[in-house]
């Protein structure tokens, strides 16, 4: 898995210190996270941020790979990002995300015949 630089630096610092099997995230007092734990507090930060509806930590995936989607990124290289085999799944929940996506990779790299005005007649 590839990470940007700023994810690099940020996991880094809160890793540091942590065995190879210790979570990443625990709760104030070291346990894990339970499923049902987190959504009090995540309803709680989206009221106060006016987000509607409310958030959760599955939906930081969905904003990944919008985003990257939206910047560019090839469908593949997100779907692999997502642990995904193949794109189908990431053309058919983002793919509407870059719609310029198809036509500035036609334009790229779809073969050049040399048509030019006048080098070509009707048959």
């Amino acid at each position: 898995m590839h990470l940007t630089d700023e994810a690099q630096a940020f996991f880094q610092a809160v890793c540091a210190g942590r065995r190879g099997n210790d979570r990443i995230f625990t709760r104030t007092d070291g346990r894990p996270w339970a499923p049902s734990q987190q959504q009090v507090l995540m309803q709680k930060a989206s009221e106060r941020a006016g987000i509607t509806p409310a958030v959760n930590f599955h939906m930081t995936r969905h904003t990944f790979a919008s985003l990257a989607v939206m910047n560019g990124v090839p469908l593949m290289v997100v779907a692999g990002a997502l642990g995904h085999a193949d794109t189908r799944m990431v053309e058919q929940h983002y793919g509407h995300l870059s719609p310029s996506y198809s036509a500035e990779a036609i334009r790229k790299g779809a073969p050049r015949f040399g048509i030019k005005p006048g080098n070509v007649r009707a048959l």
